[in-house]
């Protein structure tokens, strides 16, 4: 992939977003980050002094029991009575929070730019939330208490823990308790066949639930970083179950976990594959148009897919949903983009290029860091201090259930955020022909998560002033996962419209409006309408030329 302009690495210090997972945590750009501090600090120790004495006036209003500071009344960290009630704790916990306080109001005392006090903020906050008293046994009353209860057992299971977790899961604190859960027993349920296999992916086609079906079929296409069964974890959560409990003709890509000797598997690869098996789908449907949807990763295949396609003179889409996906990233999407810049992103080209895959675990831990309190040290007291089990739950099961990402695969998204290929005017070369979204006429449904912190929403509302058709954009309530699972019996569901869109996505949230109820629903009206009249279902999967052959949720995803 190549830029006309050739500023790739301008571009890629000023546009990249977040601290995303695919580049990694740039260990080079986190001691540039302290090296900075302390070279500030030489210069200016008068600035240094005064914080210093400031921290010190903090301490004696601790130890004199006058000092004010307490954690936010969410902070879970910090429930139990005992940091209210007792000094030594209470005293303990002060002393954090006054340290806390005084190394960012020294920060912001500095004299660096806006990019270098990003960096400095983030690694001192990271380093400030791992010294937190309630990571260590003997500052965690909770803890302390459970040990007391137990005899010291919880203790020696929390032991056995982080021996498992350092000999199984690379060191880090497992999320979830693995033991109940297996694909295609209480996972992946849904009725379906897989009826065309490649190298690449496997096609399932999921059995029809109504007498009538829409005319026009649904292909999903998950993204290639993750296993397919999010859209199928349970009846409850499965958006394949709901989908065909409406009519709706559901196939699905499951992509092959790649291993090394992939490693050549690069976008245009997978942009093949997506147009072989929308081809099949076409075929059992007896059908010329398909609707697509894709999410994260899945969502910039698919965009790069339809302005290929587009280019060609092939209208074969009807209609696109793209969910919690960004195309055009800005490193001020999030706090962490001050980490990364163009030596960050070739590091991590580097680094997949000589494995030949980025791995799935190495992928799991930048997730993990991307918030490390909820992610991290939230499982080290649980799994270690408390002695217990993580907890059971489906959705952290497929979060922990990783695949691979080619090193083509990668180096190609890495180039996405080096050439901002989908930002208009871009230029940019792929697969003969140059990137231009507003070629794509086919109505789009955009929908992104408010609290995500991986595909912010900020960032994933601009791609609606970047298709050619007709774009709605839904903000759902929760993360990046917890945003796509909104079935409509949740209570708690709700999102946010403004049909008017504006350019600025601040304006479009001060004219939003509340919805209760899942987008779910909202979006099956929006693709009913786009998937032609109803017919008689299909007495059985596949045809003469793509028959059925094995069970879904099929092999590749065991794998």
């Amino acid at each position: 992939m190549t830029n006309a302009d050739q500023n790739l690495g301008r571009k890629a210090d000023e546009n990249t977003v977040a601290m995303s997972p695919l580049i990694g945590l740039p260990r080079e750009e986190l001691l540039a980050a302290i090296g900075t501090v302390l070279k500030e600090t030489a210069r200016h120790p008068v600035t240094f002094a005064r914080h210093a004495g400031t921290f010190g006036k903090d301490v004696f209003d601790i130890v004199r029991g006058k000092s004010a500071l307490q954690p936010a009344p969410k902070d879970r960290r910090f429930q139990d009575p005992t940091w209210s009630f007792n000094p030594v704790y209470k005293a303990g916990l002060q002393g954090w929070m006054a340290l806390q306080k005084g190394l960012n109001n020294w920060v912001g005392d500095l004299s660096l730019d806006e990019l270098e006090r990003a960096r400095a903020q983030i690694v001192l906050n990271m380093v400030v939330d791992a010294l937190s008293p309630t990571n260590s046994l003997i500052g965690n009353p909770a803890a302390l208490k459970r040990a007391y209860e137990t005899g010291g057992l919880s203790l020696v299971n929390g032991l056995k823990n982080a021996y498992n977790d350092i000999t199984t899961n690379g060191g880090m604190p497992s999320q979830v308790n693995k033991k109940p859960f297996k694909v295609g027993e209480n996972l992946a349920l849904s009725q379906g066949a897989v009826i065309h296999r490649t190298e690449m992916a496997e096609l399932i086609q999921y059995k029809p639930q109504t007498p009538e079906v829409y005319e026009i079929p649904i292909l999903i296409v998950p993204p290639q970083i993750n296993k397919f069964y999010v859209t199928d974890l349970c009846p409850e959560l499965s958006l394949v179950n709901y989908l065909t409990q409406l009519g709706h003709q559901v196939f699905i890509v499951s992509w092959r976990n790649p291993s090394k000797e992939h490693a050549h598997w690069g976008l245009e690869a997978y942009i093949r594959a997506v147009i072989e098996l929308s081809d099949v789908v076409m075929s059992v449907t007896r059908q010329k148009k398909l609707n697509v949807a894709a999410a994260c990763s899945g969502g910039i295949t698919t965009s790069m897919l339809v302005s290929y396609l587009a280019a060609q003179g092939d209208d074969r889409i009807n209609a696109i949903t793209l969910q919690v996906c960004v195309l055009d990233p800005r490193r001020t999407d999030s706090e962490m983009g001050a980490l990364v810049n163009k030596r960050g992103i070739d590091l991590a080209r580097k680094r997949s290029a000589k494995k030949g895959v980025l791995e799935g675990g190495d992928l799991a831990r930048m997730f993990a860091w991307l918030r490390p309190n909820d992610l991290v040290w939230n499982y080290v007291v649980n799994n270690y201090l408390l002695g217990e089990e993580p907890p059971a739950f489906n959705i952290l099961y497929w979060n922990n259930d990783s695949t691979n990402l080619t090193a083509a695969l990668h180096s190609d998204y890495l180039s996405l955020y080096e050439d901002q290929p989908f930002s208009p005017g871009a230029g940019v070369e792929f697969m003969g022909h140059t990137v231009d979204l507003k070629k794509v006429t086919a109505d789009t449904f955009i929908v992104a998560g408010m609290t995500d912190h991986i595909t912010p929403w900020k960032a994933c509302y601009r791609s609606t002033h970047l298709y050619g058709g007709d774009t709605t954009f839904v903000l759902s309530a929760g993360g990046h996962i917890q945003a796509l699972l909104n079935p409509p019996l949740n209570p708690k569901a709700k999102h946010y419209m403004n049909p008017a869109n504006p350019e600025n996505c601040e304006e479009w949230l001060a004219g939003a409006n509340e919805h209760k109820g899942s987008w779910w629903d909202r979006w099956a009206v929006w693709l009913s309408e786009r998937s032609g009249t109803p017919k008689k279902a299909p007495r059985q999967l596949g045809s003469k030329k793509y028959p059925p052959f094995e069970k879904a949720p099929g092999s590749y995803v065991y794998h």
